[in-house]
């Protein structure tokens, strides 16, 4: 089993919360991971439909069997059994006792503040971390950044060895088919694919929800309820501007990312990893990975990721702005493997008028790490090692 960061926040969490839920996307590990810190409570998946029909028609028969606790899999199926959990856990006062996993976000978030607030404690498992896949895969040294962004960062991938192409083609269509109608009644699924498409084609872009109606042939209040489906269910993030505009006039419309790069390329039907060393997006899908890792970096610690980005009316922009103890910290990712002087540009321009980034990186698609008067240049392989740094 690939060892998660996050599993040490759990065992936390589960001294403190008598319920803890852990959420994320489909197949990124999360039964894995609680099973395997959690060995000897009974294990419960609400998927299988005999079980789901007892929990749905007898909760209260469903819990009393497990009255000392049980890790419960994908609970947001049964709303019912929240407020059963809210009672037990009021009546025990016992720490730890239920974990729940969901991956549907909305749904299991929806359970949770409607019946057990205060009485749980919410963690996000993502896939696989660049730190955690150094650690546990052997071949991590002679992978390219080209076979990275390819093959993505789900845990059966690496731990199965399964052929990435054919993973997230069932991958995807079982999102589409099963979990997307879970969070709402689409009918029209190939109209939701084809929206599913021409977000990816946006990646590392403004999102423009008048042209991606017009092109999907729905209105922007469809647009506005899909993405917020895509947001719920882990596959896109948006990345929002930062506020202080140094007195320049600052863009205010987010940009879409996607939270791993193995489904990205699947739907722009990138099959080969030599297609991303000249493809058109490299540079978004790139910038996906890099700011997906400090998003994961946060989640698996229980922290929250204040990541934005900068960019003005007249074009200059920085691609992550994370906000650290007071300040501000600039970083611009570069798709390129050979360090240009262009690279800095941007970063230069900020520090200028912000006058309060003290430090700045770049980091690229190269393998090199470099100190400079302007920034410092990270490899792509030395980025999740400087994470921590930023905390």
């Amino acid at each position: 089993m690939i060892k998660r960061t996050l599993a040490k926040k759990i065992k936390e969490y589960t001294r403190h919360y008598p319920v803890v839920a852990v959420t994320g996307p489909r197949q990124s590990g999360k039964t894995t991971l609680v099973r395997s810190l959690f060995p000897t409570k009974p294990y419960l998946n609400l998927e299988d439909l005999e079980t789901r029909e007892f929990a749905e028609k007898d909760p209260k028969g469903l819990l009393g069997q497990y009255a000392d606790g049980a890790v419960i899999d994908e609970a947001q199926r049964v709303p019912k059994l929240f407020s059963l959990l809210q009672t037990i856990a009021d009546e025990t006062r016992k720490n730890g006792q239920y974990i729940l996993t969901g991956s549907q976000n909305f749904l299991l978030l929806e359970g949770i503040t409607q019946s057990l607030a205060g009485r749980v404690a919410i963690a996000h498992l993502l896939p696989l971390a660049l730190e955690e896949l150094a650690e546990a895969y052997k071949g991590f040294t002679r992978i390219t950044i080209e076979e990275v962004l390819l093959k993505g960062f789900y845990p059966k991938l690496f731990d199965q060895k399964m052929d990435a192409s054919s993973y997230y083609q069932n991958y995807i269509q079982t999102y589409v088919e099963r979990d997307v109608r879970l969070i709402k009644n689409i009918e029209n699924l190939s109209t939701f694919r084809k929206f599913l498409q021409l977000v990816a084609a946006r990646v590392g872009q403004l999102l423009n929800i008048t042209s991606l109606g017009n092109d999907c042939g729905i209105n922007q209040a469809t647009v506005k309820a899909w993405l917020s489906i895509l947001e719920a269910s882990f596959i896109i993030f948006l990345l929002q501007p930062h506020h202080r505009n140094f007195n320049k006039r600052v863009v205010k419309t987010p940009k879409i990312y996607f939270y791993d790069t193995g489904v990205l390329c699947a739907l722009l039907h990138i099959t080969q990893a030599s297609q991303l060393k000249s493809h058109y997006l490299r540079g978004g899908i790139f910038e996906s990975m890099v700011i997906a890792e400090w998003l994961k970096h946060r989640f698996h610690r229980g922290l929250v990721p204040r990541a934005f980005f900068w960019r003005d009316k007249t074009g200059h922009e920085v691609d992550l702005v994370i906000e650290r103890h007071g300040g501000l910290l600039p970083i611009e990712i570069k798709s390129g493997q050979t360090v240009a002087s262009e690279f800095f540009d941007g970063i230069a321009y900020y520090r200028a008028i912000s006058k309060q980034a003290a430090s700045s990186y770049i980091v690229y698609g190269g393998e090199q790490t470099q100190k400079r008067q302007a920034a410092s240049v990270l490899g792509w392989r030395d980025w999740p090692q400087v994470l921590a740094t930023f905390d």
